[in-house]
């Protein structure tokens, strides 16, 4: 799994003493407890959230959870949620958030929250454990998310030959397959989703991609949106203005901005000629990035592409696996029913 760099002087409760030298340069880019830079490219990650193993799981949801390598050389893995079922169920590939910079399949509360959306839609989940910039900027996750379709295209072809994959494809209906994610895992989806369209899926043959769930995308721009004025500092967000702008700093390739089209999905593309696949964006209300995702949305559709969304009333970015309000839990559970029912057209 990816190694997280625990370091005492980031902790709220330790202060680090005026002549300390820093071993590794003076910090060039940081937000606050989750991610620091020094000068001579070493990163800090604090452990904000704690790590869980898969076999962490609440026996009344059904589910088996394993992790599986799909490139050592990379350090890529994935955890599988299989629900308990006499069905083949649909698969949805999915990329876990924050920012590109931090985050794990093995965090508690991505664990917690596709254990239950698997349950709850009646998926098999595979969580994409990707690499993270600025050690492996942009665009090696989305490497990562081809490579981890590539793995899954490998498992069906040698499925039946003893594979320690059996106890997942068994189960698997892969002319039903899905890439999903939230947040920097969302802009993931959708540029592994744009790849793969770009040469008619025939790489992928015989998996079958059927859509795209895209929650809270992380997508961004030089001119800035309504919502990212207005909530730029909000304290109910996840994200603020000047956490996004250092992860795209540290994500994007060097000296490129934030009308990069791989940040900003608008702009240098002829949409009329790109190939989308059926698309579901959630949106939060109270989220920075509302504006932008119902550009996002609004543009496509005139563009012709099969793009629907909702927007979920009272709630922050990364409302579902952040905060534990009951509003939060009750548009979780929207959230997930809607998933539910695009999942199943």
């Amino acid at each position: 799994m990816a190694t997280i760099t625990s370091n005492v002087y980031l902790s709220p409760q330790y202060t680090v003493p005026k002549d300390y030298h820093l071993p590794h340069g003076c910090v060039v880019e940081e937000i606050a407890g989750l991610i620091r830079v020094h000068k001579d490219g070493y990163v800090e990650r604090p452990q904000v959230l704690p790590c869980v193993t898969a076999s962490t799981m609440s026996p009344e949801l059904n589910v088996i959870s394993r992790d599986m390598v799909i490139d050592s050389a990379t350090n890529t893995w994935a955890r599988f949620y299989v629900p308990i079922s006499q069905h083949k169920l649909s698969l949805l590939v999915y990329f876990h958030g924050g920012g590109f910079c931090v985050g794990s399949a093995a965090w508690s509360c991505y664990h917690d929250f596709l254990a239950r959306l698997s349950a709850k839609v009646g998926c098999l989940i595979m969580s994409v454990n990707y690499r993270l910039a600025p050690d492996n900027p942009l665009p090696a996750p989305y490497d990562d998310g081809i490579k981890a379709l590539m793995w899954v295209k490998q498992q069906v072809l040698y499925k039946g030959s003893g594979s320690n994959s059996e106890w997942w494809t068994t189960k698997c209906n892969f002319s039903s397959v899905f890439l999903g994610g939230d947040s920097a895992g969302a802009n993931i989806a959708y540029n592994v989703a744009t790849r793969v369209a770009a040469c008619d899926g025939a790489a992928l043959r015989p998996l079958n991609l059927k859509g795209l769930i895209l929650i809270q995308p992380f997508f961004g721009g030089e001119v800035r949106t309504g919502s990212e004025k207005c909530m730029a500092q909000s304290s109910g967000s996840a994200l603020n203005l000047a956490a996004s702008d250092t992860y795209w700093r540290l994500a994007l390739p060097c000296g490129a901005n934030r009308d990069h089209p791989w940040c900003n999905p608008l702009v240098k593309v002829k949409l009329e000629e790109l190939k989308v696949l059926r698309t579901l964006v959630c949106i939060s209300e109270m989220d920075i990035l509302k504006d932008r995702s119902l550009e996002f949305c609004d543009t496509l559709v005139r563009a012709g592409k099969r793009v629907e969304y909702e927007v979920f009333r009272g709630v922050g970015h990364a409302f579902q696996i952040l905060s534990k309000s009951q509003v939060s839990k009750n548009r979780t559970k929207e959230m997930m029913a809607r998933v539910k029912s695009f999942m199943a057209l």
